[in-house]
Parts: C-alpha cells; sequence; structure tokens
C-alpha cells in the first residue's frame, strides 16, 4: 500500500476526489445526489489520497473569511482504520494554516466525532440532523 495525500490542483484529480464522495455518501450512506453536490464545489479547495492511482479517500476546504469549513471528508471502506483521514487532516491543517485562518469548522457525523476529537476539535452545538444522519458542529482554532 502505497499512500500519497494531494492538493486536487487538476480537473482529474478534483474528478477523482468526486467519485470517492460518490462511493461513500451516495452509495453507502444513501446521501442523494443533490444534497451531496451542493453547488460550492468551485469555491472549494479539494483533496484526495490515493492508493496507487486509485482514489481512496476525499474532503474539501471551504473558505468563509478567517474560517475554514472542513467538508465532505471521506474514506472507501476497505480503507477505514488506516489513518488515511488523519492524512487528509494534516494537510487540510496545513492549508488552512498557510491561508493564514484562525479557525475550522465542521459538521461531523456523530459516529465520527471520536475522531476529530482526537484531532484537537472541540463540539460547539448540540445534535442535528443534516441529510437525516445526526451531525454536530465542531470547531478547532489554529492560532
Amino acid at each position: 500500500m502505497s499512500i500519497r495525500t494531494i492538493v486536487a490542483a487538476t480537473d482529474a484529480s478534483i474528478q477523482d476526489a468526486l467519485k470517492v464522495r460518490v462511493e461513500v455518501f451516495v452509495e453507502e450512506q444513501q446521501i442523494s445526489r443533490e444534497l451531496e453536490f451542493d453547488g460550492l464545489d468551485e469555491e472549494c479547495i479539494h483533496f484526495v489520497s490515493y492508493d496507487g492511482d486509485q482514489p481512496i479517500a476525499a474532503g474539501r476546504l471551504r473558505l468563509i473569511e478567517s474560517t475554514g469549513k472542513v467538508q465532505r471528508i471521506c474514506v472507501l471502506s476497505s480503507y477505514r482504520g488506516k489513518k488515511i483521514g488523519n492524512e487528509i487532516m494534516y494537510l487540510i491543517h496545513k492549508t488552512a494554516k498557510e491561508k493564514g485562518l484562525d479557525q475550522l469548522i465542521l459538521h461531523a457525523q456523530e459516529s465520527a466525532i471520536p475522531f476529530y476529537e482526537k484531532l484537537g476539535y472541540k463540539i460547539s452545538s448540540e445534535i442535528f440532523f443534516e441529510a437525516g444522519i445526526p451531525h454536530a458542529e465542531m470547531k478547532l482554532k489554529l492560532n
């Protein structure tokens, strides 16, 4: 297994990230394509992890003034538990710091809250439902 994580800077690598999102969110979690593809992809920075040439994980960062919104973090089921999510998040954090952002926020699926807590995120809301799935807002101060 030769894993590499990159900022998706080409149309092909962005398409690879979108493929992973379809597999995880649309096919596995049964979220509608309309909800998954919210029209905001063009204004986001995309990230993708590969095993060789195979895209296996993805995420995006949306810049909102001095805050970054971490979104669409996903790892193919056969690669979960192998620290690939950590690699995506490391690169997102690095990129956010390079952009001078003060904080990151995200909507974590309830099952993923412990993952984000290990990265330093703190819960900042009650549980709410998004796409029929329980979530909590979480924040990470970068400074």
